[in-house]
């Protein structure tokens, strides 16, 4: 069995894509994922799967993809990493001397659906005085000292300037998902 995690994007926001966690986890065990758990009503699933290895990321993507369109007939983006994935991402975190617990919501990994280039001249317009900006191969990863709510940075101006599908997790639901992926065995 392998571990993945599955990051959904817009789900339960603003009352659009309404999703129940509980309904979810059933629809994973419905496509034969076992040890379903979610995190928070974001759309963070972590399961186990018996095929393996990274190239298998997109292919369970597309079965989460179709599967919630088929059951709840609305489109949403669905990212599949594995530990390893989610955990290079930590490490790679450019940002140093954080505080996990003041400042965890106000630093972002937003995972993008492939590598861009000339990123950081398309976004920095963007940017306010004290936010912090830098892509890590598929991660881009923004410092908002003020927050995120506060930010120019949207989603949708991250997808439209890099031309990419993107999700986003803050600092500590990304350690939250690392910790239940590393008990997540079966």
């Amino acid at each position: 069995m392998t571990t993945y995690i599955s990051l959904l994007r817009g789900i339960n926001v603003a009352g659009q894509k309404i999703i129940k966690m509980a309904d979810l986890r059933a629809l994973y065990q419905q496509l034969s994922f076992e040890n379903v758990k979610s995190y928070i009503q974001s759309g963070n699933v972590v399961f186990n799967h018996n095929e393996g290895g990274v190239s298998y990321c997109s292919q369970l993507a597309k079965q989460i993809h179709l599967a919630i369109f088929v059951h709840y007939q609305f489109e949403v983006p669905v990212f599949v990493l594995t530990p390893f994935d989610l955990q290079t991402a930590r490490e790679n975190l450019p940002f140093k001397n954080i505080d996990l617990s003041a400042e965890g919501s106000k630093v972002l990994l937003c995972f993008l659906s492939d590598v861009p280039s000339n990123s950081t001249a398309l976004l920095s317009p963007y940017l306010k005085e004290n936010e912090h900006l830098q892509i890590i191969d598929k991660v881009l990863y923004l410092h908002c000292e003020d927050g995120y709510g506060r930010s120019k940075l949207t989603h949708t101006i991250i997808e439209k300037k890099l031309n990419v599908n993107a999700t986003s997790r803050n600092l500590k639901t990304v350690d939250k998902l690392i910790t239940l992926a590393a008990t997540n065995i079966n």
